[in-house]
């Protein structure tokens, strides 16, 4: 049950106090691992149509390469909060680690498609537990008053994923293999293992910490049913026939898997995830407006790559350059962001940071074959800045005023939310841009072959929650890209209505934002007041 928690106010970082070397050597081991992670994610999504010609499988198989990697991830994650409190994190991190460099060198060994798919599990197992032991890691080492500067440094490899994956992936395939693409995690990760065992400290497993046997047999199955129905539905509109095998049956049991567990949950003394943490009304509304912001923005942004590849004419590797803006503009707000949360408080940053991405969206709501190049990279330069101030900030509001012990079921909590919202999101503008280019234009064909009334057909069998990327190499299949160049004015349209769906979302994310803690104060009175502990 829930207790409140009293911290001793001296042993807590001041605001003002920056990120001192310890911390920092901290999140050297917790940026390495995510870049890796995360940078492994978009380099196989640029690989798809060399793994298609490689064993000469269909599209739909080889998106398998990302599907099971992020049902595995979403399997993997509920568990990571019991596990970081019942063996520790520095050694769950370290063999979360390993099990992903060994996922990695198996991958590179590869003979078929099928096994490529079996080792990306393997990956995804590890992969999965990074994002959120990394999470607890720093905000454990840095304090609750320096959550904002941690969530910014945390916020590194999210960037640099998006932007170095097609540009490093490219060049590893086009100068050695597809197989260096795995490979070279191996000497990356094992620096990582070695980083942290000398870096982090040994903290105390939690004695007679009890695994949610029940909880976990409905939550785990249940997040990647419900991920995996959802991320069919654009792929199920050029087949209809995969609603009722596909995407019904398994959202559905999925969903009912979902609400068994909220059942559960609410009843359970140790339940596998803590959802009494949602009685902290800044970790509630936190998760809302990150909820919201992930649905309209990480939703809409598959469709970035596909605009620059199919309407302009621009390569895979091209792409991934001109997304470059957003990055760069993420990094110059997310720092300072960072700094100023923790001095002012989030609510004053978060919707700016929303009114930011909403402006940066409105030339994408008016796209033509020939907008300006300037035009289009400003606006995402715009969109970065928002980004910078809008994502950590939202996430640093959700785990600072959990006490200590809670932040490990925190983390789990936040990284679910993440996972469920893009997904949705991905499905939901997939479809909308699809039914918008339909009804705008002529049949579009199949990249499989034949003719499909479906635009979704670009995105394969993957429109899932780490898949913005993913959508990069579908994008390139010659028949969807042709069928684009050859519409222009309607796939055009189609683009710009989408959007402002997109910008009208992201706008009314400011609404749970206002409620946001907007001055130091009042984020400090927030955090001692509603700390809250899972026991």
């Amino acid at each position: 049950m829930s207790t409140e928690n009293t911290l001793d106010k001296s042993e807590i970082p001041h605001a003002g106090e920056g990120l001192d070397r310890r911390v920092l050597m901290v999140a050297g081991v917790v940026v390495l691992g995510s870049i890796m992670a995360i940078l492994d994610m978009t380099i196989v999504a640029v690989a798809q149509n060399t793994f298609q010609s490689q064993w000469s499988a269909s599209p739909a198989t080889v998106a398998w390469t990302m599907t099971g990697y992020t049902l595995a991830l979403a399997a993997v994650i509920p568990v990571t909060g019991w596990a970081a409190d019942r063996f520790g994190t520095k050694r769950l991190y370290m063999t979360a680690t390993a099990l992903f460099v060994a996922g990695s060198a198996l991958c590179a060994t590869a003979t078929s498609i099928d096994l490529l798919i079996l080792y990306r599990v393997l990956q995804g197992l590890g992969g999965g537990m990074l994002m959120p032991l990394g999470m607890m890691i720093l905000t454990r080492a840095a304090g609750p008053e320096r959550i904002g500067r941690v969530m910014a440094v945390l916020g590194i490899p999210m960037l640099l994923g998006p932007i170095g994956g097609p540009i490093l992936g490219g060049w590893l395939i086009e100068s050695f293999s597809w197989h260096w693409i795995f490979l070279i995690n191996v000497p990356i990760g094992a620096i990582a293992i070695v980083y942290a065992w000398f870096v982090l400290d040994k903290d105390e497993p939690v004695k007679g910490e009890k695994f949610d046997v029940v909880g976990f047999l409905l939550l785990s199955p249940g997040l990647a049913l419900f991920l995996f129905g959802v991320s069919s539905i654009p792929e199920a509109q050029q087949d209809t026939s995969m609603y009722t095998g596909r995407v019904i049956p398994a959202t559905v049991v999925g969903l009912v898997l979902i609400v068994g567990f909220v059942f559960w949950a609410l009843r359970a003394k140790l339940p596998l995830l803590d959802l009494r943490l949602f009685k902290n009304r800044n970790m509630t509304v936190a998760m809302i407006t990150f909820a919201m912001f992930a649905i309209a923005f990480f939703g809409s942004s598959i469709l970035y790559a596909q605009y620059f590849i199919g309407i302009r004419g621009t390569s895979t590797l091209m792409a991934g350059l001109l997304l470059a803006p957003q990055g760069i503009g993420a990094m110059v707000t997310m720092p300072i962001a960072g700094v100023l949360t923790d001095k002012m408080g989030p609510g004053k940053f978060v919707m700016t940071g929303l009114a930011l991405i909403t402006l940066g969206m409105v030339s994408f709501t008016q796209l033509t074959p020939e907008t300006p190049y300037w035009l289009l990279l400003g606006s995402l330069f715009v969109q970065g800045l928002g980004m910078g101030m809008t994502m950590m900030p939202t996430m640093s509001a959700a785990i600072r005023t959990l006490a200590p012990e809670s932040i490990s079921r925190g983390s789990t909590l936040t990284n679910i939310v993440q996972q469920i919202s893009a997904s949705i999101g991905t499905a939901i503008f997939s479809v909308l841009f699809t039914n918008w280019l339909t009804n705008a234009g002529p049949t579009m064909p199949s990249p499989t072959g034949g003719e499909v009334a479906s635009g979704a057909a670009a995105f394969g069998a993957n429109s899932s929650p780490a898949s913005r990327d993913a959508a990069v190499a579908q994008m390139s299949e010659p028949g969807f890209s042709k069928f684009l160049h050859d519409n222009l004015p309607f796939a055009a349209e189609a683009f710009g209505n989408t959007y402002f769906v997109a910008a009208v979302l992201v706008a009314l994310c400011i609404i749970p934002a206002f409620f946001l803690p907007r001055t130091h104060e009042a984020d400090t009175e927030a955090a001692e007041r509603q700390m809250v502990m899972p026991h």
